[in-house]
């Protein structure tokens, strides 16, 4: 068995489930990837990059909350079998009254998450940073395909979906957007008007879960994915989603998706695990339930 580190473990005291609101929950899957592999690898490489960050995020301390990592979830057998183990296990955390953050793997860890998520309550909206739309019906011949999470999302779980940093999509996932009422932000809009004063309808349910695919960013900030799309927002325009779409809202769940780590480019898997410590501390600061 390979030995990996509880999140941040190097700045703060390991905490007991019952006594943690992140519990993190790694998630080696690779089995749909279309382009550059390695996501079964990403976990493990946010969890040893997590060693080197600070516990001041700039702002607050989010591991004060407490921070739980679990031990990895069986990617063995089909995919219906790996999303059902990653269901259950969110829905647990959920149960508990727990934030779970699921660390991926390939973007279809995310329908499990979303399924064990809206088990207890259908009243969620999905946010998503991502290059692409992940709205296709099916891929590569699979409905569970990374490229099919967020149809699976508006169709199968009826979520109301909103979408930051797209830049590249398929006629069908165009159509797709206007048959679900996807809103959005891309990164062509983004780069020619910038935020908009108020980012998420009025409409939007107030309880959130953000899916967050590394190859959202601009390559210049995270290179290893495996499919790394130029003309993606920079980190600050992220953080500045981040907490927009946070604000005056309340996060039942994250994931980050979608590092395939390579040897020589230790900043990616940095920068992801400052990702999810910074969303932490947009959730600390700026969420309904304080």
């Amino acid at each position: 068995m390979v030995y990996l580190p509880d999140f941040l473990s190097s700045e703060c005291s390991l905490r007991e489930p019952d006594q943690a609101l992140f519990h993190i929950i790694p998630v080696p899957l690779e089995q749909t990837v279309s382009y550059g592999g390695g996501t079964a690898r990403g976990p493990a490489a946010i969890l040893e990059a997590s060693q080197q960050l600070e516990a001041w995020d700039g702002a607050s301390e989010p591991h004060v909350l407490g921070i739980h990592t679990q031990a990895p979830v069986d990617c063995s057998g089909s995919m219906d079998q790996v999303l059902g183990r990653i269901r259950s296990t969110v829905a647990s955390v959920v149960k508990q009254q727990r934030i779970p953050v699921t660390l991926g793997g390939e973007h279809s860890v995310t329908i499990g998450a979303l399924c064990g998520i809206t088990a207890a309550d259908k009243n969620i909206g999905l946010v998503q940073l991502d290059a692409h739309a992940d709205l296709r019906e099916t891929y590569q011949g699979s409905r569970l395909s990374h490229a099919c999470v967020a149809r699976r999302a508006v169709a199968d779980l009826g979520m109301p979906l909103f979408q930051f940093g797209v830049r590249a999509m398929s006629v069908e996932e165009v159509k797709s957007r206007q048959r679900y009422k996807v809103r959005s932000l891309d990164a062509q809009q983004l780069y020619r008007e910038g935020f908009p004063a108020a980012l998420l309808p009025e409409d939007f349910p107030k309880k959130i879960y953000i899916t967050l695919d590394v190859d959202g960013f601009d390559p210049s900030v995270i290179r290893a994915t495996g499919t790394p799309v130029p003309g993606g927002p920079s980190w600050f325009q992220v953080m500045q989603f981040l907490d927009l779409v946070i604000r005056g809202r309340q996060v039942v769940g994250f994931d980050v998706v979608e590092l395939a780590p390579q040897e020589h480019d230790p900043a990616s898997d940095f920068a992801a695990a400052q990702l999810i410590y910074n969303t932490m501390g947009f959730i600390q600061r700026l969420t309904l339930d304080k």
